[in-house]
């Protein structure tokens, strides 16, 4: 019989695989259709003109700016461009910054610290932290709830862009300006 710590090892490998993954040459560029490249601080979280990255689905033409998301994160995380990837296949346009300062853009957008997870972006006036998937992004922006964004704390094994052996169940949490969090769905 396999104890319980010996089963998680095989996970905390892949957790650690997936962050350290494709890094800056994961297929991600900037407006600009350059490699994405590391800024100090995140730009305004309003682009007005945003391209599409290669491999976009969402269709040509003039992007819509409620479904850009705007990403931060660091270069050198896999999952990060994989969870890019995962939005981008759902239709969701996508600009990704690599930062050199993940809780300044946290902080910046009021992510309250228990709900931090390896990445943030902004799409349509709100903050989507951490492996949130692109269904919820999309309902969120549909039905237009008060909330200043939605988050996946952590990396939960089996959330868009953790893959895995398995799929650990979790929380999607909302959360408000004023720091206040309720579950806004469950995986």
């Amino acid at each position: 019989m396999t104890s319980p710590r010996r089963s998680l090892i095989p996970a905390a490998v892949l957790i650690l695989a997936a962050c350290a993954g494709s890094g800056a040459d994961g297929g991600v560029e900037t407006a600009g259709g350059t490699p994405a490249g590391t800024v100090a601080m995140a730009p305004t979280p309003h682009a007005p003109n945003v391209a599409t990255a290669p491999g976009d689905t969402s269709g040509g033409g003039q992007a819509d700016a409620a479904l850009t998301a705007v990403v931060y994160k660091d270069a050198n995380c896999g999952c990060c461009a994989k969870w890019v990837d995962h939005v981008r296949a759902a239709g969701i346009r996508t600009e990704s910054n690599d930062v050199t300062d993940l809780n300044a853009v946290k902080t910046r957008y009021g992510v309250p610290r228990s709900l931090y997870s390896c990445h943030t972006a902004e799409i349509g006036g709100y903050v989507v932290e951490g492996h949130v998937p692109a269904d919820l992004i999309r309902k969120m922006l549909s039905e237009k709830p008060d909330i200043a964004g939605i988050a996946v704390p952590g990396m939960p094994v089996g959330s868009p862009g953790m893959e895995g052996p398995y799929t650990e169940p979790y929380d999607v949490i909302a959360f408000t300006k004023s720091g206040s969090t309720s579950v806004y769905a469950k995986r």
